[in-house]
């Protein structure tokens, strides 16, 4: 694949992400806004998928690839801290921030995945103490050939993944992610109900 080829790829799909991003509204004032959401979400998602796994790694990553994400959006004010990262990303619906990043990956890597692997994990430094909140649970379907997380599914904390596993699984086999794939589960999910 050229060069050019793949720029022209990457860019299309961070343009589609980007698209099913609009649906999410920006929770907080207009006149308040140093970093628009839009720039956030993106920042969020080219960050988790170079393997940051909090909010302080990944405002750190968006400071050492600043000239990455001005390709696509303007920055203006550079990169948000974690802690402020932190403090929006709790205010962003999860399940509609579900529904845009999975939509996104059907559209962009339409080609099916031989292994699936689904599992839990507490993002570390995402509880809020201030807001009493706790720190966010997610249940992930990864295809591992693919490298990529094809759905989530916050949860309350890890004992409450039975709940979570069927939702991802009945979207992700409404969009046909399942078919012809072998799905893993760890030993939480051993029962009639999920299997």
């Amino acid at each position: 694949m050229s060069l050019a080829f793949a720029v022209f790829k990457e860019k299309s799909r961070l343009k589609a992400l980007l698209d099913h991003f609009s649906i999410i509204d920006d929770p907080r004032e207009p006149w308040r806004v140093a970093h628009p959401l839009r720039e956030v979400l993106l920042l969020v998602v080219c960050a988790s998928m170079a393997d940051c796994d909090h909010f302080d790694a990944i405002a750190s990553w968006g400071k050492v690839n600043i000239g990455f994400l001005r390709r696509y959006l303007p920055y203006e004010h550079g990169v948000p801290g974690g802690r402020w990262l932190t403090l929006l990303m709790n205010r962003v619906d999860p399940a509609l921030f579900s529904a845009a990043f999975t939509g996104w990956v059907r559209e962009t890597w339409p080609e099916r995945p031989e292994l699936i692997a689904i599992d839990g994990k507490t993002s570390r430094r995402s509880h809020d103490r201030a807001e009493d909140k706790a720190p966010l649970h997610l249940v992930s379907a990864f295809a591992t050939t693919s490298r990529l997380v094809l759905g989530q599914e916050a949860v309350e904390g890890k004992s409450n993944e039975l709940s979570a596993i069927p939702v991802l699984l009945d979207r992700l086999s409404d969009g046909g992610a399942l078919k012809g794939a072998l799905v893993s589960i760890d030993a939480i999910a051993t029962n009639a109900r999920i299997a």
